[in-house]
């Protein structure tokens, strides 16, 4: 049977017969289907259809059909239910959580969802929209704009005071040198420093360091160069870091063993920086 509009999520199967026993007595008879009036159904004797209604041939209520007299032994007594939908329902916006979802087929205009749909977006199993793909916030990059003189075997805090980038403010290149996030969750900080002496020739040997809160989490190997003109090498450290996106805070430091003076330090140009892991 076609439908105008949705089709019916629960009906009878069209034109369903239910034949009867007729014994010239029984004037109540039990259904297949239960049914909210006699409208529903057609009744037939003989193949007859009869009257519905009070007063005339039949009523019809739940499941009980009842006839105005008792049909004769023999006689050919069925009934007809009518194609009827009992659930076809729109359901309003923002009714249907994704406890109910079945299937793709359902409309997020349905959905009761927190958040901004739109074509960015996704939707996570809380039931939120979020961004597609996440952000790597905070994120800093700083670097050394000249030469940091330390202190021999001194651990000195290096004073990164120029910024590529800082997405947040997090970093703060002029007092504390610390990077401070605002947002909890797993971070990347790494850093790679070169040491430096003034000394032609001079053994040296370099240690990283980053510190969580005040005190050393991370320290990379120590790496010895020998000097060629002044110049220096590089020692890189890096470090999966959870933060709590409050109090939190991480420097770097760096370690310079001078073995034949005490002139040097950490050089220009060295480096640090960290950003957020999409979880």
């Amino acid at each position: 049977m076609a439908y105008i509009g949705n089709i019916p999520a629960v009906q009878y199967a069209s034109f369903s017969k239910q034949t009867l026993t007729a014994d010239s007595s029984t004037t109540s008879f039990t259904l297949d289907n239960a049914v909210a009036n006699e409208n529903e159904i057609e009744v037939f004797v003989n193949n007859v259809r009869q009257e519905p209604g009070s007063g005339n041939a039949y009523t019809a209520s739940g499941t009980t059909l009842t006839m105005s007299a008792a049909p004769t032994t023999g006689d050919s007594f069925y009934v007809i239910f009518q194609g009827k939908a009992t659930q076809t329902v729109t359901a309003p916006a923002g009714s249907v959580t994704t406890a109910q979802l079945a299937d793709s087929s359902v409309s997020l205009a349905k959905l009761t969802a927190t958040g901004t749909k739109d074509s960015t977006t996704f939707l996570r199993g809380d039931n939120t929209f979020a961004s597609a793909g996440g952000t790597n916030t905070p994120a800093f990059y700083v670097s050394l704009s000249a030469i940091q003189q330390t202190t021999d075997l001194a651990t000195t805090k290096v004073q990164f005071d120029t910024e590529s980038f800082d997405t947040d403010n997090c970093f703060d290149n002029s007092t504390n040198y610390r990077f401070t996030p605002t947002v909890a969750g797993k971070y990347f900080i790494y850093t790679s420093l070169s040491g430096r002496s003034n000394i032609t020739n001079e053994l040296v040997n370099l240690r990283t360091y980053i510190y969580k809160n005040g005190s050393e989490l991370i320290k990379s190997i120590g790496t010895d160069f020998r000097t060629n003109n002044g110049y220096q090498t590089l020692n890189y450290t890096g470090a999966m870091i959870e933060m709590n996106g409050s109090t939190d805070y991480i420097e770097f430091f760096a370690r310079v063993d001078h073995q034949g003076g005490t002139n040097g330090g950490v050089d220009a140009g060295s480096y640090a920086g960290a950003y957020k892991i999409i979880e």
